[in-house]
């Protein structure tokens, strides 16, 4: 159905405007700009409410910021084209750089194709805020959910996490006076223990950007469309698409090899 939609029909045409409507209608959101939908979590979540339950949300990440977590997004979008015979390569490369013409491109071409499966006709059965609920890490304007933000803020100001700021309070001595110099020391020790905590963030962020891009090359190399029949390059992806992390995708990568090397001989001896 999705191959049908070429770049010449009516879909091309239809506005952002009309696409932002579309969007906030449905999802109960607010967004003011399409590049506000470039992680790819309105696009999961769409294909969510057209086929309801078939997007795993607790994969979703509603919250990201980085092309890294915007990548994950689309991969859980992809997985899911690909079970529900989508036919639909996505460029993620092009719409994690937040563009609007091609992430608009994108939406216009989801809108067309959601139309098509439901007649246009919102599904009032769905409830996208509570569908929200259970994305990976946070949501967009969870307008269901304030209360439970609301709940968190109230906690995080009693009992601070890891990541917020640590309020520093020096007794008072005998006298009353405070001790000026313990808090000092304490201050200068804390300073430079989050000054190196920085630096090994900052290494280690830069060691997975590393590595991210290599899997990245091989990606795109394992799609061009000399390769991308190969049982070699389907193993491959095979392993880089792997839905779950604790499981390896390394023996059923090895066992499809295996298969099509015993297919290609039988076919060899029946010639």
């Amino acid at each position: 159905m999705a191959s049908n939609i070429g770049m010449m029909d009516s879909a091309y045409f239809v506005g952002r405007n009309e696409i932002l409507t579309w969007i906030n209608n449905c999802l109960q959101l607010n967004l003011s700009r399409i590049e506000e939908a470039a992680s790819g979590a309105v696009q999961c979540q769409m294909i969510d409410m057209t086929y309801p339950g078939a997007v795993p949300m607790h994969k979703v990440n509603f919250d990201a910021k980085t092309e890294y977590d915007m990548i994950q997004n689309y991969k859980v979008l992809q997985e899911v084209f690909n079970k529900l015979k989508i036919e639909k390569h996505i460029e993620v490369n092009r719409l994690v750089k937040s563009r609007p013409l091609d992430n608009l491109e994108f939406l216009q071409w989801l809108k067309r194709y959601c139309d098509s499966v439901n007649g246009g006709i919102m599904n009032e059965n769905y409830n996208p805020v509570e569908r929200r609920c259970k994305g990976g890490k946070g949501g967009l304007t969870m307008k269901g959910c304030q209360k439970v933000a609301k709940s968190l803020q109230t906690n995080n100001m009693h009992s601070p996490g890891s990541g917020d700021p640590v309020e520093l309070r020096s007794k008072p001595g005998k006298n009353g006076a405070t001790g000026g110099a313990n808090s000092s020391g304490e201050i200068q020790a804390l300073s430079k223990e989050i000054t190196d905590l920085k630096m090994s963030v900052d290494v280690l962020e830069k060691e997975r950007d590393f590595y991210f891009a290599k899997l990245r090359d091989i990606e795109i190399f394992c799609q061009m469309p000399e390769l991308e029949d190969l049982p070699m390059a389907a193993a491959i992806k095979m392993i880089l698409y792997a839905a779950d992390a604790k499981e390896s995708a390394l023996a059923e990568a090895q066992e499809y090899i295996y298969q099509s090397k015993r297919t290609d001989a039988e076919d060899e001896n029946e010639e």
